[in-house]
């Protein structure tokens, strides 16, 4: 089992940037692949970002690919968010995949944390 609970979101104008941190419990969380989500109000979760164990496999959306950067460290994940636009504004949830590999789709990760809002503003 993995406890993930998030931080760092909040409001922000457009061309800022934010730092969000998702800090994980667990012994099991160093083999877990992880990722960031996004949902905005009346859409789906949609995928932003994953990597995996060792750090050493990274997959972004196209639509963050230069401007969002994540990583990880011993037990947490980060996601470092530039050049925001008020189309980033959305819930941002961390998640646990147990498989290790990275997955771009909700249904393969098994651990969620409570999300966190991130607003941008034009």
């Amino acid at each position: 089992q993995v406890q993930l609970v998030e931080s760092g979101g909040g409001p922000v104008q457009a061309g800022g940037s934010l730092r969000l941190s998702c800090a994980a419990s667990g012994r099991s969380f160093r083999r877990y692949a992880m990722g960031w989500f996004r949902q905005a109000p009346g859409k789906e979760r949609d995928f932003v970002a994953a990597i995996g164990p060792n750090g050493g496999s990274i997959d972004y959306a196209d639509s963050v690919k230069g401007r969002f950067a994540i990583s990880r460290g011993d037990n947490s994940v980060t996601l470092q968010m530039n050049s925001l636009k008020p189309e980033d504004t959305a819930v941002y949830y961390c998640a646990g995949d147990h498989t290790g590999l990275v997955h771009t789709t909700a249904p393969w990760y098994s651990f969620w944390g409570q999300g966190t809002q991130v607003t941008v503003s034009s």
